[in-house]
This record gives C-alpha cells, structure tokens and sequence, in this order.
C-alpha cells in the first residue's frame, strides 16, 4: 500500500509508471498518466485552498473515459462466480399467506373455521373410555372453543391446558389453537411449545409446521422460519395430490 508521504515522492520524481494500477498493464497512454498523477498531485497539496474543486476533478477525469465500462471482475482477471439459482418456493396456501404476513387474526379465523376435522384419526377411545371424566374435559375443550372463537385469550388457554393436562385424548387442534392465543398474547416461546406438540401427535401435520413458522418468526429467528414455513408448504401440496385427509 503506498502511503501518503510515498506519493508525494513518487509524483515529485515523476515516476509515473509506480504510481499507475497495476491491472491497468500499461493500456494508457502517457498523457493520460500525466494527467492523472498532476491531478493526484493537486489533491494532496497542504492547505485545502490549493486543492482542485469537484467541477474542476470531473473535467479533467471525463476525457479519459473513452471506453465503455469493463467490469470489475474482468479488469482484475477474476472468474465471476456463477449465482446460484433462486430456490423455487412452494405456492402457499391462504393459511401459508397468513402465516408469512404473520396475520394472526387471519389465522385465527382459519382454525376456527377448520374445527377439529383434522383430528378424526388421532383419537380411538373405546365405550369404557366415555367416562363422566371423559365428558368433563369434552366440556373443557368446549369451552375453550367457545373462547378462542371469541378471542377470550386467557380463558381459551386456561379451558385448553385443563384439556391437555387429564392426557386422556390428545388433539394437535388444540396445541395449534393453544399455540396462536400464546401467539396473540405476545408468548412465542409457548407458541412454539405448543406447535411442537402439535408435530410430535401428528408428524405431517402442516398446521403444525406453520405455526413453528410464525412462532420462530416472533422469536427473530427468520432463516428457520422461512425453513419451516417451506416444509410446511410441501407437506400441505404433498397431501393435497395425494388426495389423503388425516
């Protein structure tokens, strides 16, 4: 790196040839180089006075550009690394929108709408099953339903965790639904809990895997996020196509 003091005796012995970039491999000529280095010379005098204008460095810069732009790549030499491909991204569903804009009353409106019809699979109690404890949580989850359709956050995730905590039944609903009122309440870590759960009842569960997407987004953890919204887009297309219905 030539200094500043290295300069001014360079310019003073004229010695053109050092001071020019290298790259350039001599394709100047040596009225171009002159002009350069005066005007270099000019811009390094001691009192600010004596030190060209910007008017006065554009005209004398602008006759040199004589040939189009190179770029920088090829002046240097280098080989331009290829750009990878943009990742083809998986159209998203209106609740894969929702959960990309992170619009939770969006959301809420869709898992009060879906019910519990992706539940049929995940519970086979038998007749000794329908106990009086049986109704009793049944009825706690009704609630709860009645709560989170009314956005009573906190009464939905009390009614919700009396529900979970018996453990007789297990519905990833209900983790989801747990999941957007912590969500709504500010709570991403619970949210992402709750979504978690939610996976682990139903592994494909593409629900599951959105409100991981929403909740990892709260949480500032975006790469993850964009990760999990995208498993969630294919699982929900995969089931699509496939025609299944959990």
């Amino acid at each position: 790196m030539v200094t500043f003091f290295q300069a001014l005796d360079m310019i003073r012995g004229k010695n053109i040839l050092v001071l020019m970039d290298s790259h350039l491999e001599g394709n100047f000529s040596t009225e171009e180089a002159t002009s350069v280095v005066d005007l270099a010379s000019q811009c390094l005098q001691y009192e600010p006075r004596d030190r060209p204008d910007i008017k006065k460095l554009v005209a004398t810069l602008a006759p040199l550009q004589t040939k189009s732009d190179v770029p920088s790549h090829v002046m240097l030499g280098i080989q331009k690394r290829e750009e990878a491909p943009p990742t083809t991204l998986h159209p998203l569903s209106p609740l894969g929108e929702a959960c990309s804009r992170m619009d939770l009353t969006a959301i809420h409106q869709i898992l009060v709408m879906a019910h519990y019809r992706e539940d049929q699979t995940t519970n086979e109690l038998s007749f000794q099953e329908w106990t009086q404890q049986m109704r009793d949580i049944l009825d706690a989850r009704k609630k709860g339903d009645f709560a989170f359709r009314d956005k009573d956050l906190k009464t939905a995730i009390e009614c919700y965790s009396q529900f979970i905590d018996v453990g007789t039944m297990v519905s990833p609903t209900v983790y989801a639904r747990r999941s957007l009122c912590h969500l709504m309440c500010d709570q991403p870590d619970a949210a992402l809990r709750d979504a978690m759960q939610a996976q682990y009842i139903y592994p494909d569960w593409h629900t599951a895997f959105y409100m991981q997407a929403v909740a990892l987004s709260k949480l500032n953890m975006q790469s993850d996020a964009m990760d999990m919204l995208q498993e969630a887009a294919m699982l929900e297309e995969k089931r699509q196509k496939g025609g299944k219905v959990p």
